[in-house]
């Protein structure tokens, strides 16, 4: 259970990452640039603990899939960047992705 909870801090670490990112303003706003680093450095260490006990293959789409859907709905939400009805649907997709990698695979680690 340990590597659930390291992978999903690990996620919201990468989120708020690339979060940042984008108000650092190509790294010339120091705060949000010093909030990209210690983020998305945190993630991988984090990202690092779960790959101890969870494959790899298994633990990046789950932290991809859930990392795009979150980003995106954060750049929806905060920066009013549109999502159209395919982005909406793929993002669904990829969810229902990351719900069957979880819930039927026999190498998700369960």
């Amino acid at each position: 259970m340990n590597a659930y909870l390291f992978l999903f801090l690990a996620i919201i670490c990468e989120v708020i990452a690339t979060s940042s990112l984008k108000l650092s303003n190509g790294f010339t706003q120091l705060g949000f640039t010093i909030i990209t680093i210690v983020g998305y450095s945190a993630s991988f260490y984090l990202l690092s603990l779960t790959l101890k006990t969870m494959h790899v293959g298994i633990a990046y789409a789950i932290w991809s899939g859930i990392g795009i859907v979150l980003v995106s709905l954060i750049a929806w939400f905060f920066f009013k960047q549109s999502l159209d009805l395919a982005a909406l649907i793929g993002m669904g997709l990829i969810m229902a992705g990351v719900v069957v990698i979880n819930v039927f695979s026999k190498v998700a680690g369960h």
